[in-house]
């Protein structure tokens, strides 16, 4: 009775005795994963691929490593209440009173209250709209205002703004970082591309990239992909560094994982999109992915684009929270120049007033409306901003004056 008097645990030391058998569990967990990791390896069919296995165990690492999170199924309405009630606490003290990530863009936040974690974002356009800008603006805007807070346990917790990886299955690595330098310093990329500067625009450049050099943004430019590779990949980054926002470019050049369904390109892109919904929702961040449209755009003559005009659009349209559409009248205006003198003056004054737009048309909001924003382009910087708002002197007392 003594001895077990004196053994007996106090309360003194319990954060110690927690800590001791969780990390026993960890172990045991790690043991679990490798004795069916050998056993599959042995067991499997000769035709089946050893990369599905080896992201199933990816899959599996990352979820033994985020234990502490529950993923048990069903939780108490109270619990989801606390967490919505929390979610407009930041809300409210954040600037700008957004919920989600900032794009850096107030008009398109102001519609869609910022990037929301969790969130499937389909941006999609016809070539030459402006998607990888779009894409490259955000991510930009997001990584700069990025702020983070040491916590005691070691890990970085990200206070706004956020760290961003950018899959780049189109352009290099390279290419996106002249975009950025080209945003920047105002000069454009064509130029830096091909050494047109003056020793000015070399001091910007050299400025540029000195301040640009810790940016929190990672590009994989590796091409071919598939889902399973970016899934796996994102994991590692989130457990490594911290993730906040996935961009990826574009939904059309990954792969399926699965061999049997790359003969119908429709469940490719069925197991893609599902894929990525789910990643957002384990990872808890908004990932944004672009895609292209189809031809019949073209055949309208009103160009604007619908939900339909998604290639593969059923998935797309289902499994996406979020679709905006990139649109630029004056790309499709300057191809209508008219060879008659007398019609000239009026196609170039309406190239005037259509000069630098753009619309962002959120065509499917889960959370809230759709709407139509109206944006500036600068084709040569590859830049959007929000429009200047004037002042109306002569509105209503209670009206908006501001359009």
């Amino acid at each position: 009775m003594a001895r077990l008097a004196a053994e007996a645990t106090t309360i003194i030391n319990a954060e110690d005795y927690g800590r001791t058998i969780f990390d026993l569990s960890i172990r045991r967990g790690l043991i679990v994963i490798g004795e069916d990791m050998v056993n599959l390896a042995y067991d499997a069919p000769v035709d089946a691929p050893p990369l599905s296995q080896v992201e199933d165990v990816e899959r599996q690492l990352y979820k033994l490593v985020e234990s502490g999170r529950s993923d048990t199924g069903f939780q108490r309405f109270g619990q989801a209440l606390s967490a919505a009630v929390d979610m407009a606490g930041r809300a409210y003290l954040r600037d700008g009173k957004l919920s989600g990530l900032a794009s850096g863009l107030p008009d398109l936040d102001d519609k869609m209250g910022g990037l929301q974690s969790s969130d499937l974002i389909i941006v999609a356009g016809r070539p030459g709209m402006g998607k990888t800008a779009l894409a490259t603006n955000i991510a930009y805007n997001v990584a700069k205002a990025w702020r983070g807070e040491r916590r005691p346990d070691g890990h970085t917790a990200t206070l706004t703004g956020g760290i961003v990886a950018f899959f780049s299955l189109e352009m290099s690595a390279e290419q996106l970082a002249t975009r950025i330098i080209g945003e920047q310093t105002g000069i454009p990329a064509n130029k830096i591309r091909r050494g047109e500067l003056s020793d000015g625009d070399y001091e910007k450049i050299k400025q540029a990239s000195t301040q640009l050099q810790d940016l929190p943004l990672c590009i994989d430019e590796t091409g071919g992909l598939s889902i399973g590779q970016v899934v796996a990949r994102a994991r590692r980054l989130k457990r490594q560094r911290g993730l906040d926002l996935l961009v990826i470019d574009y939904l059309q050049l990954l792969q399926s994982s699965k061999r049997t369904s790359r003969d119908n390109r429709v469940q490719e892109i069925t197991e893609i999109t599902t894929s990525l919904k789910a990643l957002a929702k384990e990872l808890n961040i908004p990932i944004l992915a672009l895609s292209q449209l189809s031809r019949e755009v073209e055949k309208r003559e009103d160009k604007r684009p619908q939900l339909s005009d998604l290639r593969e659009s059923g998935s797309i349209e289902q499994d996406a929270d979020i679709v905006l559409f990139v649109f630029r009248e004056a790309y499709y205006h300057a191809l209508q120049k008219p060879n008659d003198d007398q019609k000239l003056s009026a196609w170039a004054a309406r190239a005037e007033e259509l000069h630098n737009g753009a619309e962002i048309i959120i065509a499917k909001h889960r959370h809230g409306p759709t709407a139509m924003v109206e944006l500036n382009f600068e084709p040569d910087l590859t830049k959007f901003s929000c429009r200047e708002r004037r002042y109306d002197f002569n509105a209503a007392p209670t009206g908006n004056k501001y359009h």
